[in-house]
């Protein structure tokens, strides 16, 4: 059987910017990964890493940011959560400010850390993606491998190890 490209299951959760969406986003991410059959120890990792996330938009987002979404897509081996904001966004480290640039995706290693929230998140997840600029918002994209529990819903999708 071949493993599709497109998720078995997407959703999203939109937030305004405060900070009781964060133990919401985490009640209701996880609820929904348990229920669909995701192991607890992958629902911890990811679950960290979007907590590190979403504060991270509540701290460093700007003034501007009204809100942010929190997009997961659930496959046959992997999970990617995205947490999307809409605020002021920010120039790539040593590059100009300019708000009609094209977008830059770096990974997150190249950019300078205030604190510890991106290094906890590469050390729950697979792989971290900053795309960030000016004027445009900032997405942080956390893919991990994932294991299901023996009698996951979505277990029948999962690809042969």
């Amino acid at each position: 059987m071949r493993v599709k490209s497109v998720p078995d299951v997407k959703f999203c959760l939109m937030f305004r910017c405060e900070s009781l969406s964060v133990p919401v986003m985490r009640r209701v991410l996880g609820d929904t990964l348990r229920g669909l059959g995701v192991d607890h120890e992958s629902v911890y990792d990811i679950l960290l890493a979007a907590t590190e996330a979403c504060t991270n938009v509540l701290i460093h987002g700007g003034r501007h940011v009204r809100g942010y979404a929190v997009i997961t897509s659930l496959g046959a081996v992997g999970c990617q959560v995205e947490v999307a904001d809409d605020g002021d966004g920010v120039a790539p480290h040593g590059a100009a400010a300019e708000p009609d640039a094209d977008p830059q995706q770096l990974p997150v290693p190249e950019l300078p850390e205030s604190g510890r929230g991106l290094a906890v998140m590469r050390a729950c997840v697979d792989n971290v993606t900053l795309d960030s600029r000016p004027g445009h918002g900032t997405v942080v994209t956390m893919r991990k491998h994932i294991r299901w529990s023996t009698d996951a819903p979505l277990r029948q999708f999962r690809a042969a190890s």
